[in-house]
């Protein structure tokens, strides 16, 4: 599809280029011969280089700017492709409530299937460890104290979006067998948790944005540069200890975050 003169005229070349896959992307929703439907995969830079006569580093621009439109997806050794569905909303109001855990589903199972995807998990590492140093003093432990760490990968479609370690106390998981079993049940820990009677009370987050590290690239199928959210999440209790630390590595163009925050005193 040939670029519009009169609508690109002054907008560097590497953002018409965006805009003219944009809208091949956009037109193509809903028809399943398109080149560029959703999951299709997006033409080499070869190609891409070829049908638009630019070089190489326009090209890399251009699909960066897709994947900050969400648009595109790109995986490590893969290639790009037209994202399948849109990300997916992790609303902090309704995730951690207690009739998912009571439906047997754990937040992230639900809120996936919320989004229209189909959700699973791989279990990484289940056993005991030292609590890293920011860790502990969440946990309210001294540093290097005995904790059980829960390491998990979670897809989407397929598609590795999110790694999590969750941290708890040793003596808890002494208490419950089943936190320290790969598959802890119906409702995940929190819901293992609250059956001993210590019900929930309040869950603390601490979100940053940054670049992957190569670790990170590796294990989310990320291009190089691109940005992740690094969440910290505290889980207390009535009594008000912190019984689990988790600490999430996010990519970022795979969810969006909602907060709702009371106004009031």
């Amino acid at each position: 599809m040939p670029l519009t003169p009169a609508r690109d005229a002054g907008r560097p070349r590497y953002l018409q280029i965006a805009d003219d896959l944009s809208q091949q992307i956009q037109e193509a929703l809903g028809d399943p011969q398109a080149k560029l439907r959703p999951g299709a995969k997006v033409p080499s830079e070869a190609d891409l280089m070829d049908r638009y006569s630019v070089a190489q580093g326009t090209v890399r621009k251009a699909m960066t700017e897709l994947r900050v439109r969400g648009l595109v997806e790109t995986h490590h050794g893969r290639g790009s492709f037209v994202r399948k569905a849109p990300p997916v909303q992790r609303k902090s109001s309704d995730r951690f409530r207690r009739s998912h855990r009571v439906a047997g589903k754990a937040a992230y199972l639900a809120e996936a299937e919320q989004a229209g995807a189909k959700p699973s998990v791989r279990v990484l590492f289940v056993g005991q460890t030292e609590a890293p140093a920011e860790v502990a003093v969440r946990l309210g432990l001294e540093p290097g104290a005995r904790v059980l760490a829960r390491r998990r990968l979670y897809y989407s479609d397929g598609i590795p979006t999110e790694e999590a370690t969750s941290y708890l106390p040793w003596d808890l998981a002494e208490s419950i067998p089943l936190l320290r079993d790969e598959n802890p049940g119906p409702g995940g820990i929190y819901a293992r948790i609250e059956e001993r009677g210590a019900l929930l009370k309040e869950f603390r987050e601490t979100v940053r944005v940054r670049l992957a590290t190569k670790e990170e690239q590796s294990a989310l199928g990320l291009s190089p540069g691109a940005p992740v959210i690094h969440l910290m999440r505290d889980a207390q209790i009535e009594s008000g200890r912190v019984v689990e630390v988790c600490d999430t590595l996010m990519s970022a163009d795979q969810f969006v975050l909602e907060y709702r925050i009371p106004a009031g005193d």
